[in-house]
């Protein structure tokens, strides 16, 4: 089955939920290609423009549902003990275009070696988790009016995992 588009969670469904997928970040951030639901159904997308939250829905050719789930993965835990060192190290994770899950007291992100080192660098004290990641969107997030977050126009959330801008602004022209 083919899916045709998303209704975002939280939007009133239109058909019977039939199955759901489990998709870690990199699936649900511009999915494309096919994947099977946990009863079996195999669904086929090429939605480039749309990042799959968790609780959304992607219609199939025949107006049946399948709901989406983030799948748990390998984070990195970030807790400080003031909001402004948060605001800080997510600053430097942002400087970076680090996808980041952010919440009142904490962030998150994968755990690589690259991330882990730049944290350690920071003095920043974390711990490694397994849980589904719903990083932020980001200034070139799509939005459509619904308060969904989109993947990025022309910006990939993993340019050059630790870009600096040494020497140059980071302005970002858009067409």
């Amino acid at each position: 089955m083919r899916a045709t588009h998303v209704i975002p969670a939280g939007r009133p469904r239109s058909g019977p939920v039939i199955d759901a997928l489990i998709l870690d970040f990199e699936r649900r951030k511009g999915p494309q290609g096919s994947a099977t639901g946990l009863k079996g159904t195999r669904v086929e997308f090429d939605l480039p423009a749309v990042r799959l939250r968790t609780d959304d829905c992607l219609v199939l050719e025949d107006g049946s549902l399948v709901e989406i789930v983030a799948k748990p993965e390998p984070l990195l835990e970030i807790r400080a003990q003031h909001v402004s060192a948060l605001a800080r190290i997510a600053f430097h994770l942002g400087d970076r275009h680090i996808p980041a899950e952010i919440s009142a007291r904490r962030l998150r992100v994968r755990d690589e070696p690259a991330v882990e080192s730049l944290l350690n660098g920071l003095g920043v004290t974390m711990a490694r988790i397994e849980a589904p990641f719903e990083p932020e969107g980001g200034a070139y997030a799509r939005g459509e009016g619904d308060g969904h977050h989109h993947a990025h126009d022309r910006h990939d959330d993993d340019h050059h995992l630790l870009h600096h801008h040494h020497g140059h602004g980071h302005g970002h022209r858009r067409p």
